[in-house]
């Protein structure tokens, strides 16, 4: 990795990718991802693949099947009608 986890940073499943969440806490064997409408979850450092510019690329084989359905329903909420 060539950059160290800060809480802030987004979390991401692959280069290019939209965001997923928000990094909200760094601990030594873990951190804790914010994924809008779906809370928090921990996510196992050895699921970070890489970190750089403040993004942490994150390894979708190893993240919990709980989180990947958050992920995709993070923007059910959103009123389609918005310009973004």
């Amino acid at each position: 990795m060539n950059e160290r986890i800060e809480r802030g940073f987004m979390a991401f499943l692959g280069e290019g990718q939209e965001g997923i969440g928000a990094v909200r806490e760094v601990a030594p064997q873990h951190i804790v991802i914010y994924v809008e409408n779906s809370g928090e979850f921990i996510v196992p450092r050895t699921a970070v693949r890489r970190v750089h510019d403040s993004k942490v690329i994150l390894d979708r084989r190893l993240l919990d099947r709980a989180l990947l359905s958050a992920v995709g329903h993070a923007h059910d909420r959103e009123d389609p009608n918005l310009a973004g």
